[in-house]
Protein backbone atom coordinates (compact mmCIF):
# COMPACT_ATOMS: atom_id res chain seq x y z
CA UNK A 1 0.00 0.00 0.00
CA UNK A 2 1.67 3.28 -1.32
CA UNK A 3 1.74 6.17 0.99
CA UNK A 4 0.29 9.79 0.13
CA UNK A 5 3.75 11.21 -0.35
CA UNK A 6 4.56 8.61 -3.35
CA UNK A 7 4.29 9.79 -6.83
CA UNK A 8 2.19 7.38 -9.05
CA UNK A 9 1.68 7.22 -12.94
CA UNK A 10 -2.19 7.86 -11.84
CA UNK A 11 -3.85 8.44 -8.64
CA UNK A 12 -4.43 5.82 -6.62
CA UNK A 13 -7.95 6.26 -4.38
CA UNK A 14 -7.99 3.90 -1.37
CA UNK A 15 -11.90 3.01 -1.62
CA UNK A 16 -12.06 2.52 2.27
CA UNK A 17 -10.76 6.53 2.24
CA UNK A 18 -13.61 8.02 0.26
CA UNK A 19 -16.68 5.70 -0.53
CA UNK A 20 -19.91 6.80 1.46
CA UNK A 21 -22.32 5.09 0.01
CA UNK A 22 -24.04 2.50 2.69
CA UNK A 23 -24.65 -0.08 -0.38
CA UNK A 24 -21.03 -0.33 -1.00
CA UNK A 25 -19.14 -2.58 1.47
CA UNK A 26 -14.90 -2.42 1.41
CA UNK A 27 -13.30 -5.40 3.28
CA UNK A 28 -10.05 -3.96 4.41
CA UNK A 29 -8.57 -1.01 3.46
CA UNK A 30 -6.18 -1.94 0.35
CA UNK A 31 -8.58 -1.90 -2.44
CA UNK A 32 -7.90 1.01 -4.98
CA UNK A 33 -9.15 2.91 -7.97
CA UNK A 34 -6.71 3.91 -10.50
CA UNK A 35 -7.32 6.72 -12.49
CA UNK A 36 -6.35 10.64 -13.11
CA UNK A 37 -8.88 11.55 -15.86
CA UNK A 38 -12.17 10.81 -14.51
CA UNK A 39 -14.27 11.29 -11.69
CA UNK A 40 -13.59 9.55 -8.14
CA UNK A 41 -14.82 6.03 -7.82
CA UNK A 42 -18.21 6.32 -6.59
CA UNK A 43 -18.89 9.35 -9.08
CA UNK A 44 -17.59 7.45 -12.24
CA UNK A 45 -17.52 3.67 -11.56
CA UNK A 46 -21.12 2.27 -9.72
CA UNK A 47 -23.91 3.35 -11.65
CA UNK A 48 -27.46 3.18 -10.08
CA UNK A 49 -26.53 1.92 -7.03
CA UNK A 50 -29.10 3.64 -4.51
CA UNK A 51 -27.38 5.65 -1.55
CA UNK A 52 -24.95 8.11 -3.39
CA UNK A 53 -25.41 11.96 -3.27
CA UNK A 54 -27.51 11.69 -6.37
CA UNK A 55 -29.58 9.18 -5.72
CA UNK A 56 -30.66 10.05 -1.98
CA UNK A 57 -31.34 13.40 -4.22
CA UNK A 58 -33.59 12.74 -6.49
CA UNK A 59 -35.67 9.24 -5.91
CA UNK A 60 -36.47 7.00 -3.47
CA UNK A 61 -36.47 3.15 -4.23
CA UNK A 62 -40.17 0.57 -3.62
CA UNK A 63 -37.64 -2.04 -3.53
CA UNK A 64 -34.79 -4.00 -1.96
CA UNK A 65 -31.32 -2.50 -3.07
CA UNK A 66 -28.52 -5.16 -4.41
CA UNK A 67 -25.29 -4.74 -2.85
CA UNK A 68 -21.60 -4.33 -3.83
CA UNK A 69 -19.52 -6.19 -2.04
CA UNK A 70 -15.70 -5.44 -2.60
CA UNK A 71 -12.77 -7.85 -1.49
CA UNK A 72 -9.45 -7.15 -0.01
CA UNK A 73 -6.52 -6.18 -2.37
CA UNK A 74 -9.25 -5.57 -5.33
CA UNK A 75 -7.64 -3.32 -8.15
CA UNK A 76 -9.74 -1.27 -10.18
CA UNK A 77 -8.21 0.33 -13.18
CA UNK A 78 -9.28 3.96 -14.73
CA UNK A 79 -12.79 4.05 -16.37
CA UNK A 80 -14.28 0.72 -14.87
CA UNK A 81 -18.24 0.65 -14.88
CA UNK A 82 -20.06 -1.35 -12.61
CA UNK A 83 -23.87 -1.39 -13.04
CA UNK A 84 -26.30 -2.07 -10.55
CA UNK A 85 -29.83 -1.68 -10.20
CA UNK A 86 -31.14 -4.71 -11.41
CA UNK A 87 -32.47 -5.02 -14.36
CA UNK A 88 -33.07 -1.17 -14.48
CA UNK A 89 -37.02 -1.37 -14.73
CA UNK A 90 -36.93 -3.18 -18.49
CA UNK A 91 -38.64 -6.32 -18.77
CA UNK A 92 -37.71 -8.49 -21.23
CA UNK A 93 -40.21 -10.75 -21.01
CA UNK A 94 -42.74 -8.27 -21.30
CA UNK A 95 -44.24 -6.85 -24.65
CA UNK A 96 -43.12 -3.59 -24.33
CA UNK A 97 -39.51 -2.48 -22.47
CA UNK A 98 -40.73 1.09 -21.46
CA UNK A 99 -40.57 1.72 -17.66
CA UNK A 100 -44.70 3.14 -17.74
CA UNK A 101 -45.27 4.94 -14.42
CA UNK A 102 -47.91 3.12 -14.34
CA UNK A 103 -46.06 -0.40 -13.44
CA UNK A 104 -43.23 0.71 -12.61
CA UNK A 105 -42.60 -1.68 -9.03
CA UNK A 106 -43.98 -4.37 -11.44
CA UNK A 107 -41.07 -3.35 -14.11
CA UNK A 108 -38.00 -3.70 -11.93
CA UNK A 109 -36.94 -7.03 -11.06
CA UNK A 110 -33.67 -7.37 -9.11
CA UNK A 111 -30.27 -9.55 -10.19
CA UNK A 112 -28.92 -9.92 -6.77
CA UNK A 113 -26.27 -8.39 -5.08
CA UNK A 114 -22.76 -8.09 -7.31
CA UNK A 115 -19.42 -9.70 -5.36
CA UNK A 116 -15.57 -8.89 -6.41
CA UNK A 117 -13.70 -11.21 -4.27
CA UNK A 118 -9.94 -10.70 -2.61
CA UNK A 119 -6.95 -9.89 -5.35
CA UNK A 120 -9.12 -9.38 -8.32
CA UNK A 121 -8.17 -6.72 -10.84
CA UNK A 122 -10.52 -5.38 -13.00
CA UNK A 123 -8.67 -4.05 -16.12
CA UNK A 124 -9.73 -0.64 -17.69
CA UNK A 125 -12.71 0.18 -19.55
CA UNK A 126 -14.32 -3.06 -18.26
CA UNK A 127 -18.05 -3.13 -17.32
CA UNK A 128 -19.70 -5.39 -14.55
CA UNK A 129 -22.95 -6.21 -15.06
CA UNK A 130 -25.63 -6.58 -12.08
CA UNK A 131 -25.56 -9.39 -10.09
CA UNK A 132 -22.33 -11.70 -10.93
CA UNK A 133 -19.53 -12.34 -8.75
CA UNK A 134 -15.94 -12.19 -9.66
CA UNK A 135 -13.84 -14.99 -7.55
CA UNK A 136 -10.67 -14.56 -5.91
CA UNK A 137 -7.75 -13.47 -7.84
CA UNK A 138 -9.53 -12.79 -11.06
CA UNK A 139 -8.73 -10.85 -14.13
CA UNK A 140 -11.07 -8.68 -16.31
CA UNK A 141 -9.65 -7.87 -19.32
CA UNK A 142 -9.74 -4.26 -20.20
CA UNK A 143 -12.83 -3.57 -22.20
CA UNK A 144 -14.64 -6.88 -21.32
CA UNK A 145 -18.15 -6.77 -20.25
CA UNK A 146 -18.87 -9.57 -17.68
CA UNK A 147 -22.57 -10.92 -17.39
CA UNK A 148 -21.56 -14.31 -16.08
CA UNK A 149 -19.79 -15.59 -12.69
CA UNK A 150 -15.80 -15.45 -13.12
CA UNK A 151 -14.45 -18.33 -11.44
CA UNK A 152 -11.62 -17.53 -9.33
CA UNK A 153 -7.88 -17.19 -10.50
CA UNK A 154 -9.56 -16.74 -14.55
CA UNK A 155 -8.51 -14.39 -17.31
CA UNK A 156 -12.07 -13.04 -19.02
CA UNK A 157 -12.24 -11.33 -22.04
CA UNK A 158 -14.44 -9.88 -25.06
CA UNK A 159 -18.21 -8.78 -25.28
CA UNK A 160 -19.61 -10.94 -23.59
CA UNK A 161 -16.71 -12.01 -21.57
CA UNK A 162 -15.08 -15.69 -21.88
CA UNK A 163 -12.31 -17.53 -19.99
CA UNK A 164 -9.03 -17.01 -21.67
CA UNK A 165 -7.24 -18.83 -20.00
CA UNK A 166 -6.39 -19.48 -15.66
CA UNK A 167 -3.61 -17.97 -13.86
CA UNK A 168 -2.81 -20.91 -12.66
CA UNK A 169 -3.00 -25.50 -13.27
CA UNK A 170 -6.01 -26.37 -10.83
CA UNK A 171 -4.07 -27.96 -8.04
CA UNK A 172 -2.39 -24.99 -7.12
CA UNK A 173 -5.76 -22.85 -7.61
CA UNK A 174 -7.37 -25.28 -5.36
CA UNK A 175 -4.33 -24.68 -2.77
CA UNK A 176 -4.55 -21.12 -2.80
CA UNK A 177 -8.14 -20.78 -2.19
CA UNK A 178 -7.39 -22.97 0.73
CA UNK A 179 -4.99 -20.70 2.35
CA UNK A 180 -7.36 -17.83 2.38
CA UNK A 181 -4.90 -15.64 1.77
CA UNK A 182 -7.14 -12.50 2.07
CA UNK A 183 -8.01 -13.55 5.53
CA UNK A 184 -4.58 -13.78 7.56
CA UNK A 185 -3.96 -11.53 10.29
CA UNK A 186 -2.29 -8.47 8.87
CA UNK A 187 1.41 -9.40 10.51
CA UNK A 188 1.43 -12.98 8.72
CA UNK A 189 -0.03 -11.07 5.22
CA UNK A 190 3.12 -8.62 5.57
CA UNK A 191 5.63 -11.22 7.01
CA UNK A 192 4.61 -13.39 4.60
CA UNK A 193 4.29 -10.90 1.13
CA UNK A 194 7.69 -12.23 -0.50
CA UNK A 195 6.07 -15.52 -1.07
CA UNK A 196 3.12 -13.72 -2.23
CA UNK A 197 4.97 -12.05 -4.55
CA UNK A 198 6.27 -15.01 -6.02
CA UNK A 199 5.14 -18.23 -7.95
CA UNK A 200 6.08 -21.29 -5.60
CA UNK A 201 2.60 -22.95 -3.85
CA UNK A 202 4.76 -25.23 -2.03
CA UNK A 203 6.60 -22.99 -0.44
CA UNK A 204 4.20 -20.87 0.85
CA UNK A 205 2.07 -23.12 2.24
CA UNK A 206 5.57 -23.99 4.41
CA UNK A 207 5.72 -20.53 5.37
CA UNK A 208 2.61 -20.40 6.46
CA UNK A 209 2.29 -23.51 8.24
CA UNK A 210 5.73 -22.28 9.95
CA UNK A 211 4.59 -18.89 10.55
CA UNK A 212 1.19 -20.19 12.49
CA UNK A 213 3.61 -22.96 14.69
CA UNK A 214 6.16 -19.68 15.83
CA UNK A 215 3.58 -17.48 16.36
CA UNK A 216 0.92 -19.27 18.05
CA UNK A 217 -0.35 -17.56 21.58
CA UNK A 218 1.53 -18.90 24.65
CA UNK A 219 -0.56 -20.87 27.06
Amino acid sequence: MMNENQKHWSKVEYLHETVQNPNIHIKGNTSYYSHAWSGTFEESVVRYLYGDSYSLSQWEPAWPIDQLYIGSHVCFAAEVVIIMGGNNTHRTDWFSLYPFVETIIESYQPKGDTIIKDGAWIGMRAMIMPGVTIGEGAIIASGAVVTKDVAPYTLVAGNPAKPIKTRFDENTTTRLLQLNLYDWEEAKFNALQPYLTANNIDLLEEQSQLFDQTNQPSK
